[in-house]
């Protein structure tokens, strides 16, 4: 490796450094802060504590709200797993412009601003006597989540081997037992990845929630937003820095998914 080799090598790696510190600091400035013993979000701390978390995990609205998302979000993820993998095996099998008319369709809510869908999900579940319900809310976090799971099920399908389920045909087995025995097992890895995007996707959001959820379905994005214009305090650090880890561990999970994904179609290609 000669000289200018090395000198754009090593500036690459410091771009990369510098675009992460750029993208990490702010996120991790916030960290300390949920240990602060104090009232106020200031720097130097006055001290180290354990109040924050314990004001957070110990009851009232924090917890609440935490339930009330990963209840919300536990359904929505169902629901989407369901609707996505229907998606995906019928968007498969069919080529031409209906099937890409629909998949656009599908997908749109990956594309379209947030704040457009919350509207059009109000509207739409208005007068169906469905905003401030539950119900509601997870019909809304769906929508914002098919997407999700069709795109990682779309590429795990389109990587399988169709001679796979004629196989299965050819020795007798019926279209739901070559399915629950031959292709959902190659899709599994897929399946739980996007599942896992999905609730991700449901976790966070807050726009929706502010728009069709009533007083009874504060989610914790919700509950965060409140505490912004209310009453700032380390509470709401704690809060994030439990999201944080949360969200960092569903990434890690994605990741072993899609590499478990690579490595069993890496196999079936040999």
């Amino acid at each position: 490796m000669t000289a200018m080799h090395r000198g754009w090598r090593a500036i690459y790696w410091l771009y990369c450094a510098a675009v992460l510190a750029f993208l990490l600091v702010p996120i991790a400035a916030i960290v300390p802060l949920s240990f602060s013993s104090g009232s106020f979000l200031t720097y130097p701390m006055p001290g180290w504590s354990l109040r924050w978390y314990a004001e957070v995990l110990g009851g009232g609205r924090w917890l609440k709200a935490l339930g009330v998302s990963l209840t919300v979000g536990a359904s929505a993820t169902a629901l989407s797993v369901v609707l996505g993998t229907l998606a995906a095996l019928g968007l498969a099998r069919e080529r031409g412009a209906w099937a890409a008319a629909v998949k656009a369709v599908i997908l749109a809510p990956m594309i379209v601003p947030v704040i457009l869908i919350a509207v059009a999900a109000y509207f739409f579940l208005a007068p169906l006597a469905l905003t401030a319900t539950t119900t509601g809310l997870v019909l809304a976090h769906t929508v914002i989540a098919v997407p999700f799971v069709v795109v990682p099920l779309l590429t795990a399908l389109e990587m399988l081997d169709p001679n796979l389920a004629r196989a299965a045909a050819a020795c007798g087995a019926t279209p739901a037992t070559a399915f629950f025995r031959v292709t959902l097992p190659a899709i599994v890895p897929a399946l739980g990845s996007g599942a896992l995007f999905a609730f991700a996707a449901s976790f966070d959001d807050v726009v929706i929630a502010l728009l069709v959820a009533g007083p009874d379905q504060r989610t914790l994005p919700r509950e965060m937003f409140s505490g912004l214009r209310d009453s700032i305090t380390p509470a709401l650090t704690a809060v994030a820095t439990i999201m944080i880890v949360f969200s960092t561990a569903m990434f890690l999970l994605m990741q072993s998914l899609q590499r478990r994904m690579r490595r069993a179609a890496a196999a079936r290609a040999l």
